[in-house]
């Protein structure tokens, strides 16, 4: 039996995963790591602690492996690396260690400087180029705010002393013990940095952001070999065979490999990936137009995209903020001890809202309660505001492509919650399926690091191995999906509101 050792680098946790050359979950390891907040809008992760925790858990999972079945591991074909996308951080190229702690995807820091590149004119030059639009959760100008702010940095960059990455890039610098500096398209597509069209870092963007080119990464493959790691750190070397952003490797493990097929991934966030073949389709809705993955087979396949920044991350704020829950497990019953929020609406916009409306002054709101509001309508609306929210993404989403989509593939930790999964059927009036192996995004970097090393021959051997473990058809009248998604959209605008005031 062959297997592929798949590191999944989230927001929150690092995990290694197992898999079999049937695509089966094996077994897995995961190690949280801490979450730091300087002040309002700010989110930071210390690198070390990233790698430390990544490198942890795939020591445990391979140390296991080789115990039971009494051999050195060399029955891993390959090393497959998925990661949490946008978050950046800069290091120094001769001493390994990182300048200052990674600025998380979520952070606001440079809402305004995104504004301010919007004001003066410089949004349709990033659409056009990047297939995205300014905001503050893109690579480039947390990469812009480092520079400016790390005494000396800027001219060290300068001088080819710094090396930037977002995670995947980190993962494969520490794994490789220095020898590789690299990032696929998926990920360089979401740095505002890099030409969707050319796929190449874009010379005008490094220097609208006045971004050194000698810090950035090379540029290889989703799929295909790019080194090995270093034999001191996992005891043998194991070739890194793939690396893709999180959100396109749920993706590619949904097995969503034609044009119209799409997925939505229920993790810290929501993001919903619509496959539109090897055509990028520019958005009209404020959608993004992203690289889902490129491999010598296939060639480079695009993708149409929708963030909704807080999804489980909500329900992490009722546990760690509110209170009102001890584990993320207890709030599908404590949701289902009601049967309605009452017009109660919980909008979590605690770090600005995504697609399609993108305000990062956004905040989060709850309207609607009376004296009779409860712990358990609050968790009830805190599951209707992630279906809520993924439902105005898909709206947008059926209007730039002019798809009618017949069905959405979920996947992630939420998409465990039954409960949440009806609300989304309904909320969006089609059918949500959750396949029997919800680690799609491991599965994904797993089966395009087992494309590079022949443990799968092709997409169709893959499609054959996708299963369904449950089927959620709507069962909501439009006429109550109408009503619910207008009272939604008023809600939000309180959001927005408070912002303005």
């Amino acid at each position: 039996m062959t297997y592929i050792l798949a590191l999944d680098q989230g927001t929150t946790s690092s995990r290694a995963i197992l898999f079999n050359e049937s695509g089966e979950f094996i077994q897995s390891f995961q190690k949280e790591f801490d979450q730091i907040f300087p002040q309002p809008g700010w989110v930071e992760h210390d690198p070390m602690a990233i790698w430390n925790s990544q490198l942890s858990v795939a020591k445990e999972l391979l140390d296991g492996h080789k115990a039971a079945n009494k051999h050195q591991g060399n029955d891993i074909a390959a090393i497959a690396i998925t990661n949490q996308r946008e978050t950046t951080v800069l290091w120094d190229r001769t001493t390994g260690l990182p300048l200052a702690n990674a600025i998380v995807w979520q952070d606001r820091r440079t809402t305004d400087y995104c504004e301010s590149l919007r004001q003066t004119g410089h949004q349709a030059l990033i659409q056009t180029k990047t297939g995205l639009i300014p905001d503050s959760y893109f690579s480039a100008t947390k990469l812009r705010w480092l520079l400016n702010n790390i005494p000396g940095a800027r001219a060290r960059a300068e001088r080819g002393e710094l090396a930037f990455g977002t995670i995947d890039s980190w993962l494969v610098w520490n794994l490789t013990a220095g020898q590789v500096h690299a990032t696929d398209p998926s990920n360089a597509s979401r740095t505002m940095l890099y030409n969707i069209h050319s796929q190449d870092w874009d010379e005008s963007l490094l220097e609208l952001f006045d971004i050194p080119r000698a810090v950035l990464p090379k540029i290889v493959p989703s799929s295909g070999i790019l080194g090995t790691t270093d034999s001191k750190l996992l005891g043998i070397s194991i070739p890194i065979a793939s690396v893709i952003g999180d959100q396109q490797a749920a993706t590619f493990g949904q097995a969503c490999f034609k044009p119209g097929m799409a997925k939505i991934t229920f993790g810290t966030g929501c993001f919903m990936l619509l496959n539109t073949g090897s055509t990028p389709v520019p958005s009209v809705n404020r959608l993004l137009t992203t690289i889902g993955w490129q491999y010598p087979a296939s060639g480079t396949h695009y993708c149409l995209e929708g963030s909704v920044f807080m999804g489980g991350a909500t329900i992490q704020w009722l546990r760690d903020g509110l209170g009102i829950i001890q584990s993320a497990a207890e709030v599908e019953a404590l949701a289902r001890s009601v049967k309605d929020v009452e017009d109660t609406y919980l909008v979590p916009a605690f770090t600005g809202i995504g697609a399609p409306i993108w305000d990062g002054h956004a905040r989060g709101t709850i309207v609607g309660m009376s004296r009779g509001t409860t712990r358990a309508h609050i968790a009830r609306a805190a599951l209707e505001g992630i279906a809520l929210q993924v439902a105005g993404v898909l709206d947008a989403m059926v209007r730039d492509s002019s798809i009618d989509l017949t069905e959405i593939r979920v996947d992630g930790g939420a998409s465990k919650n039954d409960l949440l999964m009806q609300m989304q059927a309904d909320f969006i009036g089609i059918p949500v399926i959750r396949p029997h192996v919800t680690e799609t995004t491991a599965l994904g970097a797993a089966y395009l690091a087992g494309l590079a090393t022949g443990v799968w021959r092709d997409a169709e051997q893959i499609t054959s191995q996708w299963t369904i473990d449950r089927k959620f058809e709507p069962t909501m009248s439009s006429d109550a999906r109408a009503s619910k998604l207008k009272r939604w959209s008023q809600a939000v605008e309180r959001a927005r509101e408070w912002a303005m005031d």
